[in-house]
């Protein structure tokens, strides 16, 4: 069947429009890739969408290939670019998300270690506290009745009631 040849006017339907402009601007840019590959062009395209959306192709950068059509003096960061400035800056925002999961991954495995730490802590501290209770109420049960005895002895010295010694030896 072949290609037909197709008559050069404005799309009339701004639907029909639209996908006309999304195929054509994949083929120009596919156009553009081949030529830089094939010739080492150097090539900047900026197209906006009939919705005034920005769209972008260059190889090496658009910053080095407009600033070389002006003929002027690029900054050293600029020459750093490399691929048009959306692939750039998709690449700097993929970055950030994988750092962002790497940090998420690295609390959500303290917080899970912490937890591990805390559930296995509470039987074996709990335990220890209701044992070191125990005790505590055992030696203050103790230490209230040799308070009792202490002062009974001592109100019994003081209305002059005398003990016998323990140390005394007998006939």
């Amino acid at each position: 069947m072949g290609r037909r040849k197709i008559q050069i006017a404005r799309v009339k339907d701004p639907n029909t429009r639209q996908i006309t402009f999304s195929k054509r601007r994949t083929g120009l840019f596919k156009k553009a890739n081949e030529l830089s590959i094939m010739c080492g062009a150097k090539i900047a395209i900026v197209v906006f969408s009939p919705g005034n959306k920005p769209y972008s192709f260059s190889h090496p950068g658009v910053h080095l290939v407009a600033a070389e059509f002006l003929q002027q003096d690029l900054r050293p960061n600029q020459l750093q670019r490399g691929p048009s400035f959306d692939v750039y800056k998709n690449h700097y925002f993929n970055l950030q998300n994988l750092d962002l999961m790497r940090q998420l991954a690295e609390e959500e495995s303290k917080s899970a270690m912490l937890d591990e730490a805390i559930g296995h802590g509470k039987g074996t501290r709990l335990s220890e506290l209701q044992k070191l209770h125990t005790s505590l109420a055992d030696i203050n049960s103790k230490v209230k009745s040799e308070i009792e005895a202490a002062e009974t002895m001592i109100l019994f010295s003081q209305e002059g009631v005398e003990f016998p010694s323990a140390t005394r030896e007998e006939n």
